[in-house]
């Protein structure tokens, strides 16, 4: 009972959308409608409000953060084994990429994953995160930033956790995340891809 409970509120805090959220207190369009479409931080940020941005990326990113704090601390109190933590982690992703309140059409994970990286071990966020910084800087491409740590994040998790169940999910989140970004490749094979702050 326990398990559903969390594994359920997980899944419906991930469906909150907060790049739609942000762009209604900021009264700007919706996220949906300009742009990649992309309900996310960086599409947000193409209407130029940096604090819409910003709310928008810090609000995706502490929703993953919070489950997977909140799932590790039932763990404990609980004796639950570290499925159950992989189990809140996954479905707060899947909420926020396919959010029941936006009928099933949400954001590309980016700002989700990162903070359930950083809930899971601060070290592995903040690789991965100091991965998609480094990459923003040089290209300044957004999309390529995601790839690469998508990429990379497993190998952190597999260094750093040690956990199997946990380095599976994350192998899983970098390989959705990979696959909601398949229109970035083709545009990034085409030289078509946008750069960060771009208003196209």
């Amino acid at each position: 009972m326990i398990a559903a409970a969390l594994i359920l509120s997980s899944y419906l805090l991930g469906s909150v959308s907060f790049a739609v959220i942000a762009s209604k207190l900021f009264k700007l369009p919706d996220p949906r409608s300009y742009g990649s479409g992309n309900p996310g931080a960086t599409n947000v940020l193409r209407t130029g409000k940096k604090a819409a941005a910003t709310l928008t990326l810090l609000g995706d990113a502490g929703k993953g953060w919070v489950v997977v704090v909140v799932a590790k601390y039932l763990v404990e109190v609980w004796q639950l084994g570290d499925e159950m933590v992989a189990g809140a982690a996954l479905a707060v992703f899947l909420g926020h990429l396919f959010p029941v309140f936006l009928a099933f059409k949400g954001g590309k994970g980016v700002a989700t994953s990162a903070g359930i990286l950083l809930g899971l071990n601060p070290w592995l966020g903040l690789l991965a995160v100091s991965t998609w910084i480094i990459v923003a800087v040089v290209s300044r491409i957004s999309s390529l930033s995601a790839l690469l740590s998508a990429l990379l994040a497993p190998l952190y998790a597999y260094f750093l956790l040690g956990r199997m169940e946990l380095v599976i999910t994350v192998l899983i989140i970098s390989t959705l995340l990979i696959l909601k970004h398949r229109s970035n490749v083709t545009n990034l094979i085409a030289g078509r891809e946008s750069r960060i702050g771009k208003s196209s």
